[in-house]
């Protein structure tokens, strides 16, 4: 393992960050359920510990290598051989640590929407933001499907217990959808281990060839978990249930984090493990994105339900993700990774604004949550900053994650990038159709006494994230370079995998001529494709 990773000695970076929740949510269990103010202040403060834990991880990451950094290896089980084994790339440091800096707002936003149960449900908080970062820091498949089986448990908690009227049905109905899945990905990981040698170790795994046939069956096998979590269409039907459902912070982690574990699997084991299969079903896949694009869209335009809207803006966008990926170039596979990040910060800001609004009017229709441009005004100014974001207004962080996917969708097909631009349309039509009437539109009598404008803590919650959607939109290149050399590695691998396969198959008919130089041209489309950072 030692030409694949490089070993970083000293302090324990991923255990700390990710166990650190774990061990709140156990201090949590010996405080009085009665203290609800300090339950709360000790999950906040441990969030924000791991949060500034997890700082340093940027700063020390090396841009340079593609090579795992800050890794942990440790025997667990002799037989079967499974290890604890973790670190990150520049494909997973993004996605850790957007997750260590949402959760203090999920526990934000909670401070007061949350009355019953406040021990329970700053436990849960806590325990599933290990579970999260357990995902994507896992090197190895035992320890990647625990963690990937536990987040279930935390959100099925957060929707069924503190969720809406129809709690129960959104909470099974997630965890059913994603269950199926779950079992399909176990069922590809054994497979893997007795075709890979006999480990779980993922980077070996990574390098195994495996014949084409068992690669399509593990792919599907793999998507069948994936697509569900992403979630491309049509496994979507549980996402917006789920979001109208669940409390104010099980939505942003929900579309924040949870949705880009999908897209994530999609990088880190569908493409390495499995490149022969990704390049024949590209097709597939870039045709399930465009129709998540469309679809989703058109479905937002037609919701009066705020929360629901939003939901299915998500899947148009996380339509945008996966065809970044599937393109198979390094412009869509960075747009893609920063896109996710993007999501994360502009969709969980969007459902933090949703929240703060319903403790007030007790409401997400848009036709009881109109006209608040006079009453609200600091609370309409960051609402028409993270709609404009959403949209890809230049200067906005989602541009330049969109930009770059379609940049990278223009190289694989000019009437794929055509088409798929029609989500950008469809997003300013029924985000500027939201935005016009709960902003501008004509105050509604009824709710007038309760519109007070945002507090302290609610500030708190959406200047973070201001900045950073400003940020990531004129400066995005500090981003972008940590992923290069990972994104560029995995490129090479696919490319490299698909030519020696290309090689073999045309030799052996005799025919190394067309076949070959076909391609080598292909391949060398997307090589050209590739972004260097200046």
């Amino acid at each position: 393992m030692s030409d694949v990773i490089l070993q970083t000695g000293g302090f324990p970076w991923l255990t700390t960050i990710v166990f650190l929740p774990l061990a709140g949510a156990l201090l949590l269990m010996l405080v009085n359920k009665a203290a609800h103010h300090t339950i709360r202040w000790i999950a906040l403060a441990v969030s924000i510990f791991d949060l500034v834990l997890s700082l340093p991880l940027w700063s020390l990451f090396d841009p340079a290598t593609s090579r795992m950094q800050f890794v942990e290896h440790v025997a667990w089980i002799t037989s079967p051989p499974i290890t604890y084994s973790v670190g990150v790339d520049g494909i997973s440091l993004p996605l850790l640590l957007l997750t260590t800096f949402l959760t203090p707002f999920c526990i934000l936003c909670s401070w007061r929407a949350i009355e019953t149960r406040v021990k329970e449900f700053m436990a849960v908080l806590l325990i599933m933001e290990t579970a999260m970062l357990g995902v994507f820091v896992a090197l190895d498949f035992v320890l990647f499907y625990i963690f990937w089986e536990a987040m279930l448990i935390p959100m099925y908690l957060l929707i069924g217990v503190w969720g809406g009227p129809n709690r129960l049905y959104a909470a099974v109905k997630f965890f059913l959808y994603t269950l199926v899945g779950s079992v399909l990905l176990l069922v590809a990981i054994l497979v893997l281990f007795f075709q890979g040698g006999q480990t779980f170790d993922i980077l070996l795994l990574s390098r195994v060839e495996y014949a084409p046939a068992l690669q399509n069956w593990l792919f599907w096998a793999f998507f069948a978990a994936f697509a569900v979590k992403v979630p491309m269409w049509p496994f979507h039907t549980w996402l917006p249930d789920a979001h109208v459902e669940a409390p104010t912070a099980g939505s942003v982690l929900l579309a924040s984090v949870l949705l880009k574990m999908g897209a994530y699997g999609f990088l880190r084991f569908s493409l390495p493990m499995l490149p022969d299969a990704t390049a024949a079903f590209t097709p597939i896949m870039v045709t399930l994105s465009l129709i998540a694009i469309i679809y989703g869209a058109y479905m937002a335009l037609a919701q009066a339900d705020l929360k629901k809207l939003i939901a299915y803006s998500s899947v148009s966008h996380m339509g945008f993700v996966t065809l970044g990926i599937f393109v198979l170039n390094a412009q869509g596979i960075e747009g893609a990774i920063l896109q996710m990040v993007n999501h994360g910060i502009t969709t969980g800001a969007l459902f933090l604004c949703v929240g703060a609004i319903y403790e007030r009017t007790h409401s997400r229709m848009i036709t009881d949550n109109t006209g608040l441009a006079n009453p609200m005004p600091r609370y309409a100014t960051v609402l028409v900053i993270f709609t404009l974001s959403s949209l890809g207004l230049p200067g906005t962080n989602s541009f330049v994650g969109e930009f770059l996917v379609l940049a990278g969708t223009f190289f694989w097909s000019k009437w794929i990038a055509a088409i798929a631009s029609l989500g950008i349309i469809l997003a300013a039509a029924y985000l500027l159709w939201m935005l016009q009437r709960v902003v501008f539109g004509v105050p509604n009598a009824a709710h007038a006494a309760h519109l007070h404008d945002l507090n302290l803590r609610e500030m708190a919650t959406m200047i973070p994230l201001v900045v950073l959607v400003f940020w990531i939109g004129f400066f995005p290149n500090p981003l972008l370079t940590k992923m290069h050399a990972s994104v560029n590695a995995l490129i090479e691998h696919v490319d490299t995998e698909e030519l020696e396969v290309a090689q073999t198959t045309d030799s052996s008919h005799g025919a190394r001529g067309t076949g070959l130089e076909s391609r080598l041209a292909a391949r060398g489309s997307r090589l050209a494709a590739k972004v260097v950072a200046p």
